[in-house]
């Protein structure tokens, strides 16, 4: 049976891929959840299956009032927030020579964008109550370049950079980077380059499952307190990336 974690967790991007998964890992473990996502119509699915434990909200993390709300929302309904993982993220990869400059501004605007709402959001009432958890779903984008993926490695460094700068202010808050390998999510759906979606197909022959991902997630928020797991990387087997 799966060790209880009595935290209020909120989950960005948890209408698929790593956000549902951490949402179920997190749930098993009787955690309070509040989940959020552009597409309400599945989060309300998924709050339904997993009961009265978890909320929802729908959320644009590319709107810093919306992530208030949503910040205020899952206060009122549970009374406090512990953790908060961002999670929310686009990918799609193209050369810099495409100049697919609307795409490159969307990567920016959610992959750290978003991260910087969500801890500007979370940031008064963990250092209010002088505690709290952020963590930050990443990429192995994160510590390598790419071609195709310059814009997408370069939102992905700077969320770990501004993990790291969050874990260097704040001596009671809790920071932890997730740097997923390559899984099998919806991830790079939204990729307009014909070779480039060929490409990711045949990077994901050899691919985790989100479920590895919410374990690593699980894994760092019920350390015991005074104990903060900073960077986790997670890959397949003998992954190339």
């Amino acid at each position: 049976m799966t060790e209880g974690i009595d935290k209020v967790v909120l989950i960005t991007g948890a209408s698929s891929g790593i956000g549902e998964a951490a949402a179920r890992e997190l749930a098993a473990t009787g955690a309070r959840l509040f989940i959020g996502a552009r597409r309400g119509d599945r989060l309300r699915a998924l709050a339904a299956e997993l009961g009265d434990t978890v909320g929802w909200r729908e959320l644009d993390v590319t709107n810093g009032t919306d992530f208030e709300r949503f910040v205020e929302a899952a206060a009122a309904r549970f009374g406090g927030i512990d953790v908060l993982v961002n999670n929310a993220g686009v990918m799609p990869l193209s050369p810099l020579a495409a100049r697919k400059q609307d795409e490159w501004k969307r990567m920016i605007d959610v992959n750290v964008g978003g991260v910087l709402n969500g801890i500007a959001a979370v940031l008064p009432r963990f250092l209010e109550q002088k505690r709290g958890h952020v963590v930050n779903v990443a990429s192995v984008a994160a510590h390598m370049v790419m071609p195709t993926a310059a814009v997408y490695c370069a939102t992905k460094h700077a969320v770990r950079v501004i993990t790291e700068g969050l874990r260097q202010e704040q001596d009671k808050i809790r920071t932890t980077l997730i740097s997923p390998g390559v899984v099998a999510t919806e991830l790079g759906h939204d990729i307009t380059d014909p070779d480039v979606a060929t490409a990711l197909t045949g990077w994901r022959r050899k691919s985790l499952t989100p479920d590895a991902i919410a374990r690593a997630i699980r894994y760092a928020i019920e350390q015991p307190e005074g104990i903060d797991i900073n960077e986790v990387i997670v890959r397949p087997v003998a992954a190339d990336m």
